[in-house]
């Protein structure tokens, strides 16, 4: 057995800004397309598809903030990689047994050798994982479904250190149900980020406490408000990538930023709560899992004033105990400040990682690797893999669907036996 103490530790502090630091049908499943048959070959993996009924496509801008140095790197200009998650015109081609690479890849190349040279999220070894040849299922740079009008959006921010691909399976869900989905990185501090011409960058972070933690959400905030921003401008006709690389015909006119909401995994989910307190182009949000402290009793401001706007809880299990308002100080205070419609589910059974696409890539993997059972525990508990990612995608796409296109439905008002992993937490 490996050792398990960066796994331990990716688990309980990764993303730094938390304390430390039904279906189950196949074709919702990351199949068992992990392999390492051959003598040395790399181990592979799918990712879940989506469920929705519309075909999906995706395109990668690059932004640069002229008006804002960087935090981390005195003397360079901010800048940031997003992808847009979107309805197709037309879905892309079957795939062929030559491989179909007209669907975008998981992980940009200097991304994919990044990972795999630093052991991929402690878990990993380098060289164990073929992180490069994983595909979504989304058409790269397809022309936009105008058909159906302008869609609501929304954004979506990984944990703290953590590359925005791993809430491509969430992304992809949404896209397919009829949004458009921001995915972004935070450069220097989620790592890698790989910019047009395969240029890489690393993190660059001072050493860990709740200065760096405060800085890091100040940024995170800025860099949402100003990715609102250059999405505006898109709207308007204007093309803000960097480079001036052609946007896909039609995107800009899908976008409905009237109605905005923004998800986030861990220190996403903070910034997605944050970003709403000071700026009200965000109608609705929702924390996956992230506590909204810097350390015991110095709360994020938002969990002292609370939102009036609509926002859900999403949590699982840290250290063994359920992450609820009833059992951590920051959502309690949250949760009893803020005025707006308000839900607090949690997955007892789960644990952080159970909130993003490691939920699905990490059994995939394990069937052919050595992972320790306790570290696997620690990042995704024990929960039933098909199932959470059902449950996690249908509870975030109820709540969007409530809120920003008045489709109330009744998941959001009860206990489903559909989905027996989820608990609602008066």
């Amino acid at each position: 057995m490996r050792t398990t103490t960066r796994l331990l530790a990716l688990a309980a502090g990764a993303s730094c800004l938390v304390t430390a630091c039904g279906s189950g049908a196949a074709t919702h499943a990351a199949r068992s397309a992990a392999t390492a048959g051959a003598s040395g070959a790399k181990a592979r993996f799918e990712l879940p598809a989506p469920t929705g009924p519309l075909p999906v496509a995706t395109t990668e801008l690059h932004l640069v903030d002229h008006a804002r140095t960087d935090p981390w790197v005195p003397g360079r200009t901010r800048e940031l990689m997003i992808s847009l998650w979107y309805p197709a015109r037309t879905a892309p081609p079957p795939e062929r047994a030559s491989g179909n690479r007209r669907t975008a890849p998981y992980l940009r190349p200097g991304v994919a050798r990044a990972l795999d040279r630093g052991g991929a999220l402690g878990v990993f070894k380098p060289g164990e994982v073929d992180w490069a040849a994983a595909r979504t299922h989304a058409a790269e740079g397809a022309p936009a479904d105008t058909r159906r009008g302008a869609l609501p959006v929304v954004l979506y921010s990984p944990g703290f250190g953590v590359p925005r691909a791993l809430g491509t399976t969430l992304a992809e869900e949404l896209a397919g149900r009829g949004y458009v989905v921001v995915t972004m990185d935070h450069t220097y501090e989620t790592a890698p980020v790989e910019f047009p011409g395969g240029r890489v960058e690393l993190q660059r972070l001072p050493e860990p406490g709740p200065a760096r933690l405060k800085t890091a959400l100040a940024t995170r905030v800025q860099d949402t408000r100003f990715v609102l921003g250059r999405l505006a401008s898109m709207r308007a006709g204007t093309n803000p990538d960097a480079e001036g690389r052609p946007l896909p015909r039609g995107l800009g006119r899908i976008l409905d930023l009237s109605r905005a909401g923004m998800a986030g995994h861990s220190a996403g989910g903070i910034q997605a709560a944050e970003t709403m307190r000071v700026d009200r182009r965000l109608d609705a949000g929702v924390d996956l899992d992230g506590t909204m402290q810097y350390a015991a009793g110095d709360l994020v401001r938002v969990a002292e004033v609370g939102l009036d706007r609509p926002f859900m809880l999403m949590g699982a299990a840290t250290g063994g105990k359920p992450q609820t308002h009833l059992t951590n100080p920051s959502w309690k205070s949250f949760w009893e400040a803020s005025t707006g419609w308000k839900r607090d589910l949690n997955v007892p059974e789960g644990s952080h990682y159970s909130l993003t696409d490691l939920q699905a890539i990490l059994p995939a993997l394990d069937r052919h690797l050595d992972i320790p059972a306790d570290g696997r525990r620690a990042l995704i508990g024990t929960v039933n893999p098909e199932r959470m990612t059902d449950a996690y995608r249908a509870y975030v796409t109820a709540f969007f669907d409530r809120h920003l296109r008045d489709r109330p439905g009744r998941l959001l008002d009860r206990p489903s036996p559909r989905h027996p992993d989820i608990r609602f937490i008066p």
